[in-house]
């Protein structure tokens, strides 16, 4: 049943970037037709064989089929995503986008020692992803992106200690979208009020906080999805903590670059 299954995603799949490859400006949202539904993308993307057991473990509590559904992807877009560490996500975004497709695995300057590893695996392993490392105050790209991803990490780049502009941040986000692109951002929610005052020590930023810095770098509000919430995190707790760690209370927001 499930070799069927595949046959019949990856028949999709093939058709509908045949059609993008030979439309002119494959990749825009507006532009791209004939494309496979969200649900056969998200199938191949969980499906696919080169995915590690470790991650296909971590699908339920991380509700991943709904959080690719909310990023909008589809064949022949280009997508960042911020300081992707192991890579859980960026080798999803590398199937959903496919051949004519990129998927840029950005890495900050400060985790580089760590991190240039995994990224360099990930772009062995998937001929479509390029692994970058530089400022996030400067990042750029060789074409314009369709969607900025980042999952778990804006709250660490507030703290004082990663030395990082978050207003020059999300100003290169901005400059790097096309017009009509999008920046989504999974978060841990912080307590109402908290703002960023407990982003070093719980990991975790209030999303009322985070919104306003993002609107006031030019981005417009585009959606939310509740997809990982936990009503029964009271938010005091750090989310490295063993009673919570992989069930803490998580927002995810999608903003739009006007135009």
């Amino acid at each position: 049943m499930r070799s069927l299954l595949m046959a019949s995603v990856a028949a999709v799949m093939v058709s509908a970037l045949s059609a993008c490859a030979g439309s002119p400006g494959a990749g825009s949202p507006s532009e791209v037709t004939a494309q496979p539904p969200a649900a056969a993308l998200t199938e191949a993307a969980m499906n696919d064989a080169r995915r590690p057991e470790a991650d296909r473990a971590r699908d339920e509590l991380r509700q991943t089929r709904a959080m690719l559904e909310f990023t909008g992807l589809r064949p022949g877009m280009a997508v960042a995503d911020i300081r992707p560490e192991e890579g859980f996500f960026t080798r999803l975004f590398s199937v959903m986008v496919g051949d004519q497709g990129r998927a840029y695995a950005f890495v900050p300057n400060q985790t580089a020692a760590r991190e240039n590893a995994f990224g360099d695996a990930l772009a062995t392993d998937y001929p479509n992803v390029v692994r970058l490392t530089g400022k996030l105050e400067e990042m750029a790209f060789d074409r314009p992106l369709d969607v900025v991803f980042m999952g778990e990490e804006y709250h660490d780049f507030v703290i004082p200690r990663f030395g990082v502009d978050v207003t020059a941040m999300n100003a290169a986000v901005f400059a790097a979208l096309k017009p009509g692109g999008l920046y989504v951002i999974l978060d841990h929610q912080a307590a109402d009020g908290a703002g960023i005052s407990v982003a070093g020590t719980l990991h975790r930023i209030e999303a009322a906080e985070l919104r306003r810095q993002v609107e006031a770098a030019g981005f417009i509000f585009d959606g939310e999805t509740h997809a990982v919430r936990m009503p029964t995190d009271d938010h005091s707790l750090s989310v490295f903590d063993a009673s919570i760690r992989g069930r803490s209370d998580r927002f995810v927001y999608r903003f739009r670059k006007p135009g």
